[in-house]
């Protein structure tokens, strides 16, 4: 009896120690490092460092993957103001979303490829981040992975 008490003891504290140790995206906050993946080849293209500043959420690119044959840190030559020719390495793609449920929305995302800004939302579906750029109607969602 005290036998199957202390391994039911000891599998539940494992068990929690285990949960404590995974990546802090999979506890229910966006803050934290994300991997996005290429709609078209499915590969790694950057990992985004979400996070708050003032109430509302930023995200900014701090690694690149990078085929051999790519440039390492490509210039937003397609941006437009501020943005334009800077290093995509470094640049904030994602500002001022604010929660709104169980959202954050009301801001916008630059996909620095095409130079393109869209309205943006995302939200939490399991352990990976669901990112939404849109203009009216139209939109397409990534999912984002834990990094």
């Amino acid at each position: 009896m005290f036998k199957t008490k202390f391994f039911i003891a000891l599998f539940f504290t494992i068990l929690a120690f285990s949960a404590s140790a995974q990546n802090k995206n999979s506890g229910g906050t966006i803050v934290g490092t994300w991997k996005t993946i290429d709609d078209e080849t499915g590969k790694p293209r950057s990992l985004v460092q979400i996070y708050e500043q003032n109430g509302k959420i930023y995200g900014k690119v701090i690694k690149l993957f990078r085929e051999p044959n790519e440039e390492a840190n490509p210039l937003c030559d397609e941006c437009k103001g501020a943005k334009k020719d800077k290093p995509v390495l470094g640049m904030v793609i994602i500002e001022g979303l604010k929660k709104v449920g169980s959202e954050w929305k009301d801001g916008t995302i630059l996909d620095p490829e095409k130079g393109s800004v869209y309205d943006c939302k995302i939200w939490l579906d399991g352990k990976n981040l669901k990112v939404r750029g849109y203009i009216a109607f139209l939109f397409r969602t990534q999912t984002w992975l834990p990094a």
